[in-house]
């Protein structure tokens, strides 16, 4: 059987699609990922078949509007979505075109959840099912308040459901008239809000995190599969530097601090302020300056700067991790069972935050507009001297590493298209 995945967004947004495109063809399935250019080598190196969209969002993510949309749009929900339709407005059509093209032999189509209403449209043209993926939850709930909701603490059953509702028609407004452009293209009718909600309630949904660490709530159908966390099981041909392992033999267990690409316009000040918070709270530190993030120089002998490393093989040599919070790194962290400081820029971020604070596994997550070197020292001096913090987070990371959740995501797949 042929399926085509859709995926876009960062590198975070494409890895559970690869990995659960790499998942079905070790099942069976002929997989083909449809992603934006720059991730054909990812495919590649995985042995999933590809093909590209026109449209660079990363690119887009690290260019000024991007940043901008980071430091400021992405906490606020009304303010992102003139950001985000600037961003989007030159390649969502085509990337949608493209995902097309790519689908007219597949005999299913599976996309993330948050582009639900393109997955829609491709399914609706080449009559065929639709299966949703998502890292983050989507769903409005009573048990917790959307991701990506400014307040994130528990505001009660009917605030926590409305606000999953404000969230959908925020993420649905960011991309409304380029769907419906779309959609116009094929003769569809047009969509509204209130189709958004119906697709993701009516279509199967993948949610890509355990349950250890967000239980399936009750007022989710069943047709919603908390499946467990999808992992990458190898790091493939990588092997750290003979200074990366002399260095971790030297002395006690490091803290990792990385914020990916999260460190927006003003790398040096974030690179400072980690700096001097190693020192005060007197740990080893390995620091990730990852793709246009900290700048980092002239560190002392009792730091290991590094472009980046595969979390699977790093963060369990870590005493704690200190990163932004992204689905994919608390993911890793977690798994690793040491605890997670959050440091959360915009979006889902804060919500991953908070999830690790109530587990026990972290203490409260630090907003990187309030973050200076005096509550980062704190907190890492927390999660590294903290004994029932460090006993919560190997238990929750014994869990994670028992479930299988690319596996229980191929079957459940397998499960929906009769496939054995």
């Amino acid at each position: 059987m042929r399926i085509t995945i859709f995926a876009a967004g960062s590198q975070g947004d494409i890895q559970p699609c690869l990995r659960l495109g790499k998942g079905l063809k070790q099942s069976g399935f002929e997989v083909l990922l449809a992603a934006p250019q720059n991730f054909s080598a990812l495919s590649w190196e995985q042995g999933v078949l590809f093909h590209p969209l026109r449209g660079d969002v990363q690119e887009i993510m690290a260019g000024e509007t991007g940043r901008k949309f980071m430091e400021r749009n992405g906490a606020n929900p009304i303010q992102s979505i003139l950001a985000m339709r600037k961003m989007l407005g030159p390649i969502a059509v085509q990337m949608a075109e493209d995902a097309l093209e790519a689908s007219r032999e597949a005999e299913a189509f599976i996309t993330l959840a948050v582009f639900a209403p393109f997955g829609k449209t491709i399914a609706e043209i080449c009559g065929i099912p639709l299966i949703l993926v998502e890292p983050t939850p989507m769903l409005p709930t009573g048990d917790f308040p959307a991701p990506g909701f400014p307040i994130q603490r528990n505001l009660g059953r009917l605030l926590n459901h409305l606000s999953g509702f404000m969230m959908l028609q925020v993420i649905w407004q960011w991309y409304r008239p380029f769907v419906n452009e779309f959609r116009s293209r094929y003769s569809l009718r047009t969509l509204r809000g209130s189709d958004f909600y119906r697709i993701l309630t009516s279509t199967p949904l993948l949610s890509a995190y355990s349950p250890t660490v967000i239980p399936h709530p009750r007022d989710w159908s069943e047709d919603v599969h908390i499946t467990g966390y999808w992992f990458q099981e190898d790091a493939g041909d990588w092997r750290p530097s003979a200074e990366l392992e002399t260095f971790l033999k030297a002395g006690e267990a490091p803290t990792y601090v990385g914020f990916g690409s999260m460190a927006g316009r003003d790398p040096e000040r974030f690179a400072k302020i980690v700096i001097e918070a190693l020192a005060k709270s007197g740990q080893r530190g390995v620091i990730a300056t990852g793709w246009g993030g900290m700048s980092v120089m002239n560190v002392p002998g009792n730091v290991f700067v590094l472009d980046s490393a595969p979390h699977g093989w790093l963060f369990p040599r870590m005493s704690a991790v200190v990163h932004h919070g992204g689905a994919g790194t608390t993911a890793e962290g977690l798994r690793a069972g040491v605890p997670s400081v959050i440091v959360p820029f915009t979006v889902d971020q804060p919500f991953w935050g908070q999830r690790v604070q109530s587990l026990g596994a972290g203490p409260q997550p630090i907003r990187a507009t309030r973050l200076n070197a005096d509550k980062l020292s704190d907190a890492i001096l927390r999660a590294v001297k903290n004994v029932e913090m460090r006993r919560r987070a190997e238990r929750v990371g014994k869990a994670i590493r028992a479930e299988d959740g690319l596996g229980n995501a191929v079957k459940i797949v397998q499960k929906y298209l009769g496939a054995q």
